[in-house]
């Protein structure tokens, strides 16, 4: 197996940031097969213990070290090594945390699926391993789920769950493709990067893997991001939709929306009219009116659900 990937030019790009006491033990975990490891530096208070991260670093693996003039976050450190690894010819570039909450036994199999040229992509989900799931800390299990979900809305990628791990393979001939002027530099960066690639309709292949959570304290809270996360989730799912369903194409998801969304709305707005209207003047409201009101709400909501399905069948899919 070490063999077949000894034929490809393969990176890993671990972003760094306030992680002194897990990055040695995060380096020392790569295998020598791996051609080269780009720690980006992204300014933190703690300083990289670069001789340390040398000497647990396997002497057939070429360490490379960036650091950012300035603080981008875990987005715009890893896109500044995946510009890297893109500038100086790679095939695959694999992004890992230095917080050590991933497991690197589990690199050969994100590395299968684009070794057999079945997915340009490949990713670590917590949710198909039960023990995985056990495992995880009861609020992060329910606030990963409920993110995730909304994630797929927003991304389009239905099929695939976990959007959020960030234990992720890439082909570079993929990023090539990306715009990363879009991919937001903080954490909403999967979720972007995601995104993009539905747009190069990129198959990408869930790996099952456990969540590892050590001494390392996360800088995230998984329900401040579910509200901060709420108005880039929205952007992402309009321009999703618009460029979908009327720019780049005209299909029959496109004419659902066209109907069923200002059905559905209208049945709402003046649902809501007429109730007020006979609150305010103590009059019943005529049959009629509630049969438009009912079969606007009823009508459109149907249309919406169509939509939603033909969303879900134009998802990318893996072979």
């Amino acid at each position: 197996m070490n063999s077949t990937f000894s034929d490809h030019k393969i990176a890993i790009v671990i972003p760094y940031y306030n992680a002194s006491r897990q990055i040695t033990r995060v380096v020392s975990k790569i295998p020598n097969w791996i051609d080269s490891v780009i720690i980006v530096d992204d300014c933190g208070n703690e300083l990289l213990p670069e001789q340390k991260v040398r000497e647990a670093l396997s002497d057939q693996v070429e360490f490379i070290f960036l650091k950012n003039e300035k603080n981008l976050g875990v987005g715009g450190a890893t896109k500044n090594g995946f510009e890297y690894a893109i500038n100086n010819s790679f095939d695959i570039v694999i992004k890992v945390d230095a917080d050590d909450q991933m497991d690197l036994s589990y690199l050969p199999n994100l590395l299968e699926p684009l070794i057999e040229n079945r997915s340009l992509v490949s990713k670590g989900n917590r949710f198909k391993d039960l023990k995985a799931l056990r495992a995880m800390p009861a609020v992060r299990k329910f606030g990963n789920l409920g993110l995730s979900f909304l994630m797929k809305v927003a991304t389009g990628y239905w099929h695939n769950f976990d959007p959020t791990n960030g234990f992720l393979a890439i082909k570079t001939e993929i990023l090539k493709e990306i715009d990363f002027t879009k991919v937001h530099n903080r954490y909403y960066f999967e979720t972007s990067l995601l995104a993009e690639f539905y747009f190069q309709e990129a198959k990408i292949i869930d790996i099952p893997m456990p969540a590892i959570y050590g001494d390392e304290k996360s800088n995230m809270n998984v329900f401040i991001m579910f509200f901060s996360f709420s108005k880039n989730l929205t952007i992402t799912f309009v321009k999703r939709i618009i460029k979908r369903y009327f720019l780049y194409d005209f299909n029959i998801g496109s004419l659902y929306l066209l109907t069923g969304f200002p059905l559905f709305i209208f049945g709402i707005l003046f649902g809501i009219r007429t109730w007020i209207e006979s609150y305010l003047t103590n009059t019943f409201t005529p049959t009629g009116t509630i049969m438009i009101i009912t079969l606007s709400l009823i009508l459109g909501f149907q249309l919406l659900l169509q939509a939603v399905q033909v969303d879900i069948l134009n998802a990318p899919k893996n072979k």
